[in-house]
């Protein structure tokens, strides 16, 4: 998934159902014992989430087989007793919602009619898994009290650059004018009309036959800038960059529209499925734009990715946003403790949702700066948030460290700030 904005048993049945009713009941007790802007265009459903900083989600990433499934190839009893387990850990860590992502590479977790099966199922694209990944996902998620937001990434094609070994059906293979290569991948051009479209109808197509409570795409839209390599999009400019003043801002029009459509799209497909994006944390430098941040990063949203992040929000396109603030307290480059209050500020007054991205995947890495060999970095995070009125909530990256929790800084965020279950969504 996030390369580079990372750094990249079931219960029967009956026992599933008892766990949660036993979580609504308990969340129940828990309210009693404590005593008892809308949108426009398009019309928001975020009001009908609870108030209070509640949204408690986790990423589980598909793309290379990163969270699940463990390999490719298991049976599907295997692939489905894998994934239980994850919505299991999501309730024993008091989540309430897991992120789930459906369309890591321009194929699906689904039955679609638009894209072949993906081959982390069977290794195979576009081999039948035998069985609903999605769909069984949605199904037991519920039965938890979990919410499940669907992931998709709009552009991404493959993790190499040889459409050779795409499924023969792949629309890519179809419509190999559709494609780029660009830095040891394949992406789907953003600048053709017909291909926002179409990605459009390929993801909706999932929102139209499951009950997802969200639409997520995360921080990939133009790819992460590699050096000495550009993006050949030159006949695609040609085309349609009449009237702008720039490539640059040709592209960020190209990434808006996709958000505006996408946002009126789902709405009308179901109404009450959330829109939310999960960034690259910085928008852009305060050095770069006095609307910016106090913070130095190498990469900002805005011009390197052509993602207008701050715009979305303000013109509310989307229902909640997710920035990846994946930097300890006190870092020089990019403070966590300078971007909080900065997205704060961005979503005040606009009805927009935020939600903090956190790298739980650093806690306990040895490769990472010594605060984050520290158990309790993450909850000092969670801790700090506390003094920001518009923090929703938060969403861990991701679910094989929120299982494994390597050094317990999950354990210790769910015992400070999680005393009691997660409130059910649904």
């Amino acid at each position: 998934m996030r390369q580079i904005g990372r750094n990249g048993s079931i219960r029967r049945r009956g026992l599933v159902v008892g766990a949660a009713a036993a979580l609504t009941s308990l969340w129940a007790a828990a309210e009693a014992g404590a005593g008892a802007r809308q949108r426009t265009a398009p019309a928001s459903s975020a009001a009908r989430a609870p108030g209070g900083k509640d949204f408690r989600g986790m990423w589980l990433a598909t793309v290379a087989g990163r969270d699940w499934p463990s390999r490719p190839g298991l049976t599907a009893d295997a692939q489905r007793a894998e994934l239980l387990a994850h919505l299991d850990t999501a309730v024993e860590r008091r989540l309430n919602a897991v992120v789930f992502q459906v369309r890591p590479t321009a194929d699906a977790l689904w039955p679609s009619p638009y894209e072949p099966w993906s081959h982390v199922l069977t290794g195979v694209q576009g081999k039948d898994p035998g069985w609903d990944p999605l769909g069984t996902a949605v199904e037991e998620a519920h039965r938890r009290g979990l919410e499940l937001h669907a992931w998709f990434n709009p552009y991404r094609v493959a993790n190499h650059t040889d459409p050779a070994r795409l499924a023969e059906n792949h629309p890519a293979r179809v419509h190999p004018d559709w494609v780029v290569p660009y830095g040891g991948k394949l992406y789907y051009n953003p600048g053709l009309p017909e291909v926002r479209r179409f990605v459009q109808d390929a993801m909706l197509d999932a929102v139209r036959r499951y009950a997802v409570d969200g639409v997520h795409f995360d921080d990939y839209f133009y790819p992460y800038p590699v050096a000495g390599q550009s993006f050949d999009d030159d006949e695609a400019y040609e085309a349609y960059g009449a009237g702008f003043p720039d490539r640059a801002a040709w592209r960020r029009d190209n990434i808006d529209r996709l958000v505006r459509e996408m946002s009126y799209r789902i709405k009308e497909t179901r109404q009450r499925a959330r829109f939310g994006v999960s960034p690259f944390g910085v928008w852009r430098n305060a050095a770069t734009d006095p609307l910016g941040s106090d913070t130095r990063a190498g990469v900002q949203t805005y011009d390197d990715l052509h993602a207008d992040t701050r715009t979305w929000v303000k013109e509310r396109w989307i229902d909640y946003v997710v920035p990846q603030l994946y930097w300890h307290i006190g870092f020089a480059a990019a403070d966590y403790a300078k971007l909080v209050p900065w997205w704060n500020d961005v979503v005040r007054d606009t009805g927009v949702r935020l939600y903090v991205g956190e790298a739980l995947y650093k806690a306990g890495d040895p490769a990472q700066p010594e605060p984050w060999q520290d158990p309790a970095e993450l909850s000092r995070h969670l801790t700090l948030t506390e003094r920001y009125d518009q923090v929703r909530g938060h969403v861990f990256f991701a679910a094989r460290e929120v299982r494994a929790d390597r050094v317990g800084a999950m354990a210790r965020v769910v015992a400070d700030h999680y005393p009691a279950p997660a409130r059910p969504w649904r």
